[in-house]
């Protein structure tokens, strides 16, 4: 555990300065913002629809998960992988990484670990700010009915289920930043792969979901559930949800054997 822990904290100081790292406390603050201010500058258009509590929440909360789910979460996903290798193969580091006096398996695991940790971050945002900006909303224009329902089972139960769903992209794009040092070839195959997640997911397809691209836009699907309950709380371990696990303790064993041959080159 000390030697995880040595180089969880290694893998944070390379990494502190990157885009990577502070995307993932940007990216919510713009999003979230950018809403909040679309739900501010039109509260005249949004308040004639006259929304009940329970689907305004669902309206502002969508509109964030929409745009993360489909576009941010995948290509920050891939763009992360990336740069969390990218620092060892720029600098040439690999033999320098592997001759320290810790082993192999830890030094693996903890860039794996911390990737999983940024995504975390970054959709713990998410979700902190979509609540707070909400209730700052209420204050701001006080017509809103933000305040007579409380939105924390779908802000958990959807951000849950997102974090859930990246871990069939990371562990991919993973390996293929392990495989290659440049940035055309794990970015090029990510970026169509999520085209192809997207619409493979959108067009019902009934195989989409083993397609890793696909489970963060199935993933924010809506499911059934029971009579007599509140229509926004749905089960977080889906199908789409097994197969992203499984599809990360395959990848992450296999990632592992790539890096330690990598480590004797």
């Amino acid at each position: 555990m000390r030697a995880l822990y040595i180089s969880l904290v290694s893998e944070f100081y390379k990494s502190r300065k990157t885009l990577a790292f502070w995307a993932a406390i940007l990216l919510p603050v713009i999003v979230c913002g950018l809403i909040t201010f679309g739900f501010y500058s039109g509260s005249e258009k949004i308040l004639a629809r006259h929304y009940p509590p329970m689907m305004l929440w669902g309206n502002y909360i969508g509109a964030a998960l929409g745009v993360m789910g489909l576009l941010v979460m995948p290509f920050y996903v891939i763009f992360m992988a990336f740069s969390v290798n990218n620092i060892e193969h720029k600098n040439d580091t690999w033999k320098m990484l592997f001759a320290q006096p810790l082993n192999k398996f830890s030094i693996y695991a903890a860039k794996y670990l911390y990737a999983v940790f940024l995504i975390l971050i970054c959709l713990f945002l998410f979700a902190t700010l979509t609540y707070g900006f909400g209730y700052l909303l209420q204050v701001l224009v006080p017509e809103y009915n933000f305040n007579q329902y409380n939105p924390s089972s779908i802000l958990i139960n959807s951000y849950t289920k997102l974090f859930l769903s990246s871990f069939g992209i990371l562990s991919l794009q993973f390996i293929l930043s392990l495989l290659w040092g440049d940035f055309l070839k794990p970015m090029g195959i990510g970026f169509v792969g999520t085209i192809m997640g997207i619409i493979t997911a959108n067009v019902g397809w009934k195989y989409a979901y083993l397609n890793p691209y696909s489970l963060p836009t199935l993933a924010l699907r809506i499911t059934k559930v029971s009579k007599n309950t509140d229509p926004l709380e749905f089960p977080i371990f889906t199908q789409e949800i097994w197969t992203s696990l499984i599809y990360a303790i395959i990848l992450f064993i296999i990632g592992y054997f790539i890096v330690t041959k990598k480590s004797i080159k």
